[in-house]
């Protein structure tokens, strides 16, 4: 190799080599070097693990508890991966889902009809969400301040709006309101080879899998997705190639603030009232969740996939946590290391990743 591609190489800039060795990666190799598939792993392996302790884990109605606890989070997870593959971060997700609940229950306590009222919560997430991406992508500032200002913003007003009061008497539609958000669809297996029946997974478990399966289509297929991998992997790059950054950017806040409200919307449902506190710290584990699952903070990385799988990781933690008798205020210190473990697999050591400088090990050129 000449002096001049030392140079290049040591300037930070990927060699032929590098590149050829990922293009020659087998799918068995891909998907070993995926952080999801570790994680989902580690998922596998904690509740089986789990199970064989505490019988009551494996249970039915302990694995609705599960599903029906982390599907508001993988909803949201699902709009903050968007975002963060752009190199960005939506720290108001959890105040959006406040200010929706009470948007929503103030139009139920006077006598709208129910999609009357989901609608004009809708209207007041999308519009934070706008607001977020107008700011980062047109006036060019930082998605960390815009999104820490909308996070007060958002929550003052759910508090102005309810006037610091629980929202509870939603009038006529308070029957379907509720349906929404607590529906179950029970799957029962045929009678010999299994239980007579099976969890009851809610309206957020089956919301949550419906939107991963859209959006995880929209980043396999669609030109819009590659865009947003684009941005995130070198924003000038892309600008000079012709991708309408800017609106990608806005799209991606206004889709995260999507992803909130309809979680926001379900969890009204589910819960029956509207409080302005709903939410409240949820914007961390949202982070945690996309984090562990296997998204890069810098931009560039990010799966479906990876959002789900993060947000279930961390709710069977939390469950086994319970089921094991420890206690509930070490859970901070264990999704702590998860989340410090999961940036440190994506750190890049002598160029390459951790995952892909240990991949290349085990599976040298001359095995491969």
């Amino acid at each position: 190799m000449p002096p001049s591609a030392d140079k290049t190489a040591a300037a930070g800039h990927a060699t032929i080599s590098d590149v050829v060795m990922i293009a020659e990666l087998t799918i068995r190799q891909r998907l070993f070097a995926s952080q999801a598939f570790w994680v989902a792993v580690a998922l596998v392996g904690l509740i089986i693990v789990m199970t064989i302790r505490e019988p009551t884990f494996g249970t039915a109605e302990n694995v609705t508890n599960v599903t029906r606890n982390f599907g508001p989070f993988g909803i949201m997870a699902l709009g903050m991966t968007v975002v963060i593959i752009t190199g960005g971060i939506d720290l108001s997700v959890g105040s959006v889902m406040g200010l929706v609940a009470i948007v929503a229950g103030l139009f139920l306590t006077w006598q709208y009809h129910w999609y009357v009222a989901f609608f004009m919560g809708l209207v007041a997430g999308l519009m934070c969400g706008a607001a977020n991406g107008y700011f980062v992508a047109y006036v060019g500032m930082p998605p960390f301040v815009v999104t820490l200002g909308m996070l007060s913003i958002a929550r003052s007003l759910a508090v102005v709006f309810s006037a610091n009061q629980m929202l509870y008497k939603f009038g006529p539609d308070a029957p379907i309101v509720k349906a929404i958000g607590q529906a179950k669809w029970p799957i029962r297996a045929p009678a010999g080879w299994a239980p007579a029946w099976m969890p009851e997974f809610s309206s957020h478990f089956w919301v949550m899998v419906l939107l991963a399966l859209v959006v995880g289509a929209v980043f396999i297929f669609s030109a819009w997705a590659r865009h947003l991998f684009a941005i995130g992997g070198n924003e000038q790059a892309a600008r000079l190639t012709g991708v309408p950054v800017d609106r990608i950017k806005f799209q991606a806040y206004v889709f995260s603030a999507f992803t909130a409200s309809i979680a926001s919307l379900l969890l009204l449902g589910y819960s029956g009232s509207a409080i302005n506190a709903m939410g409240q710290g949820y914007e961390l584990r949202v982070i945690a969740a996309t984090v562990i699952g296997g998204a890069n903070l810098m931009g560039g990385a990010g799966t479906a996939f990876g959002a789900v799988i993060g947000s279930a990781l961390l709710e069977v933690i939390r469950n086994a946590l319970l089921m094991a008798g420890i206690d509930s205020n070490w859970q901070g210190a264990f999704v702590g290391a998860f989340i410090i473990l999961a940036v440190l697999l994506g750190m890049q050591t002598g160029g390459k990743s951790i995952v892909a400088a240990t991949l290349e090990w085990v599976f040298p050129k001359k095995h491969r």
